[in-house]
């Protein structure tokens, strides 16, 4: 796991390296200090010596200067290899998410990756930092000062052999208890992220609502149970801090009193006593910086493991072996589904959500898909650009096996408009050149024009380049939807897929909009779900679905002469008209039968 990880150090590795060299530099200097003072109390002061006074104060101060620019560089030097190798990791980590499928994001959950892209990240990356320095700071400051303190009386070290196993032991006892608190602190991080993302996602539906209490309420929730943990963890690794003082202070009280003993037999002098002392505090010192350097490292190799779980996670759904080099067929748009079953759970535990799918949508053609709630529409135009893989059967695109292709080719067929409307940050030109980044003005405005979305565009202040918040926020349901719709049509791809894309636009300008696949994408098959029965009765085809299985197919007038449940939907809608619930427009779906629940509103 740690050689993995090392591996992003990539081009700092250099920085990583020089680090540790500096701060040896930084503490050969500081454990000379005390020799050097001690020589001037025990030669210059005693012996009125001030050459030697002088000598050895301007060596100090040459040490003191060199040793704190060493320091200082290689802080430097370690925070430029340390926040290099962050940066490293993430962006491995953020690749990576890029090529999971949909069940892989729904295995992990977007808020304990992006808890592990940059919380687990950070942790590891001070960890980093921190042996580069400290480790190498500690290793020789222990060496370095034991040596120094045997040097001047074996028999006052021998003291040591005491202090440095009970402060070790009490260390490893505190670091024992709070390791397994590491892993549980994550998840609570994981926990709270997860929590403020689907509040502000949603915080137009909590306003609409009036849930703010609510939301208030599972938010404390979430933040009491990490600060309880945080708060566990703190006072464990405080403990330490007591013991290190109770430690010192018994290990100077001996040191004083068996060295004060040989300073009035003359075998030892005042200032080796004195420099014994800081080297007793080094040494100590130093022992308590490893047990928190372990503490670190316990944190660090929980978050370490987080992400070598996401590194080494091998995505669903990937190109198939030798597939680049396959002979693929020409974009024509027939959609098969061959004797199809589907469940999200394919390691065999929860429900199948579709059952024996069989169809055809031949090339051009305009097929609806209607039915219920959770009746499985939308997992299955899923299954075309392999957001999912099937359970059992085969997707066919153009003749061929959706698996065979290199997902980058497969998808480029494919235009889709998500149930759910995403708009980026950025201007309304940045967002619809996501379908074709290569697209000309024209081309541009035409796909506009198609999807009824060129005159809002045009009103708005700076047209095309007018910026869009985060999500679309700053317009409208309708205006959302022409927008995707558009960023689709752009594609000029051979499937175009719209999951429930005009819920939240008129009727006029509906019709409108399938008036411009006819002529401008007549070569186009369109996969259509709707909720109104108005959007799709004049569909080449109309799949019902029902649990999960097609329970009717064909046109809507030969579904309305044989087709019970397309004839309870058309007349749960008509007879909702006839109530006056709508002048104009037929009713959504009602009932057990309804479709989706609608984001926006129409204009």
């Amino acid at each position: 796991m740690v050689k993995k990880l090392l591996s992003y150090v990539g081009e700092y590795k250099k920085w990583v390296l020089l680090a540790p060299v500096l701060m040896v530099i930084e503490v050969l200097c500081e454990i000379t200090l005390p020799r050097l003072m001690a020589a001037i109390v025990d030669v210059g002061i005693a012996g009125s010596d001030m050459e030697a006074i002088v000598k050895n104060g301007l060596l100090m101060l040459l040490l003191a200067v060199v040793g704190m620019a060493a320091g200082v560089l290689s802080a430097w030097v370690a925070t430029q290899g340390g926040q290099g190798f962050g940066a490293n990791l993430r962006e491995a980590m953020f690749q990576k998410i890029q090529d999971f499928s949909f069940a892989d994001i729904d295995r992990f959950s977007s808020a304990s990756l992006i808890t592990r892209t940059t919380n687990d990240v950070s942790q590891i990356q001070m960890t980093l930092t921190m042996a580069t320095r400290m480790v190498v700071r500690v290793v020789t400051m222990l060496a370095g000062a034991l040596f120094m303190a045997f040097s001047i009386s074996a028999r006052l070290a021998q003291i040591l052999l005491v202090a440095i196993p009970v402060l070790a032991l009490g260390v490893g006892v505190i670091m024992g208890i709070s390791n397994k608190l590491f892993g549980v602190l994550q998840e609570k991080i994981d926990r709270l992220n997860s929590t403020v993302q689907e509040n502000l996602i949603a915080i137009r539906v909590v306003k609409a609502f009036v849930r703010a209490g609510y939301e208030k309420t599972k938010f404390k929730a979430a933040n009491d149970d990490l600060t309880r943990v945080g708060i566990a963890v703190a006072m464990r690794i405080n403990l330490i801090s007591p013991i290190m003082t109770i430690v010192l202070n018994l290990v100077t009280l001996a040191v004083l009193y068996l060295g004060g003993i040989q300073v009035m037999e003359g075998t030892m002098g005042y200032g080796d006593l004195s420099s014994f002392i800081s080297y007793i505090a080094q040494i100590l010192m130093s022992v308590m910086m490893v047990g928190m350097m372990f503490i670190m490292s316990s944190r660090a190799a929980a978050c370490a493991r987080r992400i070598v779980e996401v590194l080494d996670t091998t995505p669903d759904i990937q190109d198939p072996p030798g597939s680049h080099d396959r002979e693929l067929p020409q974009p024509r748009g027939q959609v098969e589904f061959r004797d199809v079953s589907f469940k999200y759970q394919a390691s065999g535990a929860g429900d199948d959500v579709l059952e024996h799918i069989s169809f055809t949508v031949r090339p051009g053609q305009l097929v609806a898909l209607v039915g219920g709630t959770g009746t499985g529409k939308s997992s299955l135009v899923n299954l075309i650009p392999r957001f999912y893989d099937v359970t059992a059967g085969a997707v066919l695109l153009d003749g061929m096996d959706v698996r065979d292709y290199p997902l980058e080719e497969l998808r480029a067929r494919i235009g889709m408009v998500l149930q759910n409307n995403v708009l980026f940050s950025g201007t309304i030109r940045e967002n619809l050149l996501w379908g074709n980044p290569g697209a000309s003005e024209e081309e541009l405005i035409q796909a506009a024009r198609d999807a009824q979305a060129y005159d809002f565009i045009t009103a708005l202040p700076g047209g095309f380049d007018a910026r869009l918040e985060q999500g679309g926020t700053n317009v409208s349901g309708g205006q959302k939807q022409r927008l995707c719709i558009a960023r689709a049509m752009l594609r000029k791809p051979a499937v175009l897929i719209l999951d429930d894309s005009t819920s939240a636009v008129d009727s006029t300008t509906e019709a409108a909009i399938r008036a411009s696949f006819a002529q401008n994408l007549k070569d186009t098959t369109v996969i259509l779900i709707a909720q109104r029965i108005s959007s799709v009765r004049h569909a080449d085809q109309i799949l019902v679905l029902d649990d999960g299985a097609i329970v009717g197919q064909g046109t809507h007038q030969e579904l309305m002469e044989t087709n019970q449940v397309y004839q309870e939907i058309y007349h749960s809608q008509t007879e909702a008209v006839d109530d006056g619930d709508s002048a104009s427009t037929p009713a959504k779906l009602t009932g057990p039968l309804s479709g989706n629940n609608q984001e926006g509103v129409g204009e």
